[in-house]
């Protein structure tokens, strides 16, 4: 009887300037496998599927349910979490790659500061005095906080990026997640103290007009966060920013 097992195709890499090259893997079977759990396994008995030893794959972990975002590689060539990667769905052998919009930090593990530089662009953040009892917060109407928790499961994954065709080496452009967070504190009362600095952040270098609209982004994401929605509210908000935004200063 033939002995079911589960075969992974891995790209490497030892150093950031360091030269790719694949490895294989092969461990026995077991139900209920996801990527990292097989990756896990790996990292016990760190030895190719031609019996040579080798150092175990690195790759970024934390949450292991889909909300910390760390995990996000490319499998089967699709940019997606390790951790919800199933293997009973997946093709074998199963090819493990790094994100290719990245740089490389080591194996899967890429450097994703490009997008938490792009969130201090757009002032991700609601900027309040705390040292003192604010009370009660404003109030906030239930369609206003229907469309901001949408946009609030944003992990910063990655994946909008990985497939937009305008998020590359060769442009500064920020990307749906930096224009959603955007839209997200714009839409805080208190936030929206500061919406004209943001409008002017996406306004300028690498913003909202170096989107060319593939709507590549809200097809991967996976929180399905309405990132075109999004990039089309910061679309309308610059333009009237454009237009009228003279008349506030």
């Amino acid at each position: 009887m033939e002995t079911r097992s589960i075969r992974l195709r891995v790209r490497r890499q030892d150093t950031p300037q360091g030269p790719p090259y694949w490895e294989e893997f092969e461990i026995p079977y077991r139900p209920q496998h996801n990527v990292l759990s097989v990756l896990m396994e790996i990292r016990r008995h760190p030895v190719t599927r031609d019996g040579k030893a080798t150092s175990p794959v690195v790759w970024d972990a934390a949450c292991l349910e889909e909300v910390c975002g760390s995990c996000t590689m490319l499998v089967n060539g699709r940019v997606r979490q390790g951790c919800t990667a199933l293997v009973d769905k997946l093709d074998q052998p199963i090819v493990l790659e790094p994100m290719s919009k990245f740089p490389v930090v080591r194996d899967l593990i890429v450097d994703r500061s490009r997008m938490f530089e792009s969130l201090k662009r757009i002032r991700g953040w609601v900027p309040i005095d705390g040292t003192y009892n604010l009370g009660p917060g404003p109030r906030v109407s239930p369609t206003t906080q229907e469309f901001g928790y949408a946009i609030s499961r944003c992990m910063t994954c990655g994946c909008c990026l990985e497939v937009c065709p305008q998020f590359n080496d060769h442009s500064k452009f920020m990307g749906a997640a930096a224009m959603a967070q955007a839209v997200l504190f714009n839409l805080h009362p208190t936030g929206a103290m500061n919406k004209a600095e943001r409008l002017e952040a996406v306004m300028g270098e690498g913003g909202i007009a170096d989107c060319g609209n593939a709507q590549n982004c809200v097809e991967v994401c996976p929180k399905e966060i309405p990132l075109v929605d999004s990039i089309s509210t910061v679309a309308r908000d610059t333009t009237k920013h454009l237009l009228f935004g003279w008349l506030l200063k």
